[in-house]
């Protein structure tokens, strides 16, 4: 008996390794195939204003764009209680102030995790005839998103920003990793998101 709890042990203690490896790993990536969309994975935002880390995942794919990656920018995102915007209004206001063409700017505000901004983005995909994205947000969330946009019938990859609150530090990378580990593996085992922090919902 104690060699099969050992071994469930070993097990389990492997999956976290090897899933908090994996999530390092796809952090390190940027791929930037030519795609229908870029998408933005909303973040916090205040009476209009993105927060600091939606700012930077909203400059990434401005840069994005005018490299010539996609033709549109779909920001994506709700509201919580008694918020007068949606993180989707917010970024593409923030997108158009920075002069990126309104007809080049879609917001889908809906969602107030990853996997429910990611089902309501792949149904804009139907609707639009579009199948490729590039998805841009934080670097430790950049796998599960994948993950879940593949899930939704996306061709998805992922081109991380690399400045903003959640890459500034060793110790709150460290701290995302393990956050992004239980929830990816949460997602794997029962299809659900997990609401919370930023790039854990």
């Amino acid at each position: 008996m104690s060699r099969i709890v050992g071994a469930a042990v070993l097990a389990f203690v492997l999956l976290v390794a090897s899933t908090a490896l994996a999530i390092w790993w796809t952090a390190r990536q940027d791929s930037r195939p030519s795609s229908d969309a870029i998408v933005v994975l909303g973040s916090a935002q205040y009476n209009g204003v993105p927060s600091s880390i939606f700012e930077a995942r909203l400059e990434h794919a401005r840069k994005l764009f005018e490299a010539g990656v996609a033709p549109v920018i779909v920001t994506v995102g709700g509201k919580a209680d008694g918020d007068e915007f949606t993180e989707a209004e917010a970024g593409r206001d923030y997108l158009a102030e920075t002069g990126v063409p309104a007809e080049a700017l879609l917001a889908v505000p809906e969602g107030v995790d990853t996997l429910e901004s990611i089902r309501a983005v792949a149904a804009e995909f139907t609707e639009h005839g579009w199948a490729s994205a590039v998805l841009v947000t934080d670097p430790w969330h950049a796998m599960r998103a994948e993950r879940m946009a593949d899930d939704a019938g996306l061709d998805a990859a992922s081109s991380p920003t690399r400045q903003g609150p959640a890459v500034q530090t060793r110790t709150t990378q460290f701290k995302y990793i393990l956050r992004e580990t239980a929830a990816y593996l949460l997602y794997r085992a029962t299809g659900e998101s997990v609401a919370g922090a930023p790039g854990i919902g």
